[in-house]
């Protein structure tokens, strides 16, 4: 009886078949686990959070919308650049030394109000994404985007922020302070810094009380459910409060439309005939 010699074909397409089965099933045992490795390199990008939109409020780098007409700002040897607003008559826009490049409205729409009050609003049913300590003394922090939430005060004494967009120049960062109902945001020779990409225009800061910063480097919009209080130092953003706005010895630089185009004071009755000109702005 034949045999098969070692050179026969038939034995050496067996060979073959058994290797090539060896094969894929190597690959198939591996190629879900090099997928998984790939997904798990390029994952999605979180959702990142929407601040509410301010509406005819972000016309105003500063802004005192305390009700029943009793806004009140009070700027002592200090500068601003921007719109400067009060829900109280023209007298109550305090300047003494005070250097204001904008518009003094006093006192503003009720639109303004409005919106201000809506967005303010909105702010405390946006989702947190991270959490705050109650205090800070002497650290140095840095966060990514998101919205960060404290349910009572916080203070930052002789502290760093950084905030880092990661690239990205439309990361937002919101911060909320007193979501249990009652807390204020107090800085002393704090500083934020901006890394990344990030805008001093995306940062948002929903208050549920008072805002006092002192000797400190301000970055971003607060929104408080009280008084804004800024001592020397620098503050780049919007200062609106449902209280008395006081600057002392301070530079403030509004953000995200506040420096112009300027809001329309609140027209004064005309007798007789006149010319109406409009202006290019509305509240």
């Amino acid at each position: 009886m034949d045999t098969l010699k070692s050179d026969d074909p038939s034995r050496h397409l067996a060979t073959l078949t058994h290797s090539a089965r060896r094969v894929c099933l190597a690959l198939a045992l591996a190629l879900p686990l090099t997928l998984g490795l790939a997904v798990g390199v390029v994952q999605a990008a979180p959702r990142t959070a929407t601040a509410p939109a301010l509406g005819s409020a972000s016309n105003f780098a500063v802004l005192s919308a305390a009700p029943n007409a009793a806004g009140v700002v009070a700027c002592t040897t200090s500068t601003v650049k921007g719109n400067v607003g009060s829900s109280g008559a023209a007298a109550s826009v305090v300047q003494v030394g005070c250097a204001i490049t904008g518009t003094v409205v006093a006192p503003v729409s009720a639109k303004v109000l409005s919106d201000f009050n809506n967005a303010y609003k909105k702010y405390a049913a946006i989702p947190c994404t991270g959490s705050l300590n109650t205090a800070y003394t002497g650290a140095t922090l840095t966060l990514t985007p998101g919205v960060y939430c404290s349910l009572a005060a916080v203070t930052l004494t002789d502290t760093t922020l950084t905030l880092n967009g990661l690239g990205n120049a439309n990361a937002v960062w919101i911060f909320k302070i007193g979501t249990a109902g009652t807390g204020a945001l107090t800085g002393t020779n704090f500083s934020i810094v901006l890394a990344g990409g990030a805008q001093a225009q995306n940062v948002s800061w929903r208050l549920a009380e008072a805002a006092t910063m002192t000797d400190s480097n301000f970055m971003g919009t607060i929104l408080a459910g009280a008084a804004i209080t800024i001592t020397r130092g620098t503050f780049t953003g919007n200062a609106l409060a449902k209280a008395t706005v006081t600057l002392t010895d301070a530079s403030l630089v509004g953000v995200a439309g506040s420096t112009g185009p300027n809001p329309k004071p609140t027209p004064k009755p005309h007798h007789g005939h006149h010319h109406h000109h409009p202006g290019p702005c509305r509240d």
